[in-house]
């Protein structure tokens, strides 16, 4: 076997899931193959190099060898060689901005504690 589809063999060294979530990445562009996107039926054969987007991270793979049926884990690395660049990987260690980083005392609603206070408080209070 000298070349099998791009999809499938995403499928076989274990970067989907699914067949159909690589023929789903295929089809929306998020896979490329020697630096042109692939669609789903594009051919893969040794030496090639497969880009995939998965989120901000661009990973990067090198074919070793083909392969059309599903891989143990352990076996992938004889077929599909990571390259992805050190800076690359270094996005999936990065820290998540938030939008709320500090609460003030006494902005927004009141705690449990809070709450109990201000009961205790009108209760005092007659109307």
């Amino acid at each position: 076997m000298d070349s099998i589809r791009i999809d499938k063999y995403l499928w076989a060294i274990r970067l989907y899931k699914t067949r159909s979530d690589a023929a789903e990445a295929c089809r929306t562009g998020k896979v490329s193959l020697n630096d042109s996107i692939a669609k789903g039926s594009k051919e893969v054969k040794k030496g090639d190099r497969i880009e995939i987007r998965k989120g901000a991270i661009h990973y990067k793979y090198l074919v070793v060898a083909v392969v059309d049926k599903r891989q143990g884990a352990s076996a992938v690395p004889q077929y599909a060689t990571n390259i992805t660049p050190q800076s690359e990987l270094d996005k999936l260690s990065a820290p998540h901005e938030t939008i709320f980083l500090k609460r003030e005392r006494g902005a927004g609603r009141p705690t449990k504690k809070e709450r109990r206070e201000i009961d205790r408080l009108m209760s005092d209070f007659d109307y």
